[in-house]
């Protein structure tokens, strides 16, 4: 592959969306990583999200401002709903962001096409995940279609294709691949409620999940809980 070859890498600033962007570089994309402020409880991951980006190389790092939380019907977004700390459970969790990833996978779109890039990285995974639907193999197989039914390029014959290396993963084996691809997951928030300067709760579904990864790749999580002080 042409060293010159660019992608769009989505970056939440979690364990998940860093090892995403450490593919993409290790095979060979010219990485432009694109981060949301969808109106999220806290801002850790988005600094957490610039840390990475400049760890791994990232061609350039932007954020786009764009309030869906002002909708409300999220844990992650609206306040007045608390984020569950008592273990995961079967459903689809009030954790779930009314379509997110279907806005942030056209942000990326839009941007690829300006660019010139005919790939997109996302960092979903349907294994150990908190059920969201938008994280499913069938999401990315129906956006990749609709993708290439919606765009100039692809009309005129530079199809984008829709990477998600993570999809079938468990987080430990996520873990180990970062790993062996330098990913410094202490750089990482993946915290639904981390405090401002990015220490965990250790208790949410996002954190019961990294620490379960940690354990089972039997490796130490460096992640800062805010039980540590």
């Amino acid at each position: 592959m042409a060293p010159s070859k660019r992608a769009v890498v989505l970056l939440s600033g979690g364990l998940d969306s860093a090892t995403c962007l450490a593919i993409a570089r290790a095979v060979g994309f010219v990485c432009h990583c694109l981060s949301v402020d969808y109106g999220q409880r806290h801002a850790a991951e988005l600094t957490a999200a610039a840390r990475v980006a400049a760890a791994l190389g990232a061609q350039e790092h932007r954020v786009v401002h764009l309030d869906i939380g002002q909708f409300g019907g999220s844990a992650l977004t609206d306040s007045t709903i608390a984020v569950p700390t008592g273990g995961l459970a079967p459903g689809i969790p009030v954790t779930y962001v009314p379509a997110r990833n279907t806005i942030m996978l056209s942000l990326a779109l839009g941007w690829a096409e300006i660019l010139g890039a005919q790939d997109i990285f996302v960092g979903v995974n349907a294994v150990d995940y908190s059920g969201y639907p938008d994280c499913r193999p069938e999401f990315i197989k129906a956006f990749e279609d609709m993708a290439n039914l919606a765009t100039k390029a692809a009309v005129e014959g530079h199809p984008v294709k829709l990477h998600a290396p993570l999809i079938d993963l468990t987080k430990d084996d996520i873990i180990r691949r970062g790993n062996a691809l330098g990913v410094d997951y202490a750089l990482t928030v993946s915290c639904y409620q981390a405090d401002a300067v990015g220490r965990a709760c250790g208790l949410c579904d996002a954190c019961r999940l990294r620490q379960d990864g940690f354990s089972a790749a039997g490796q130490t999580d460096p992640t800062r809980y805010q039980a540590a002080g």
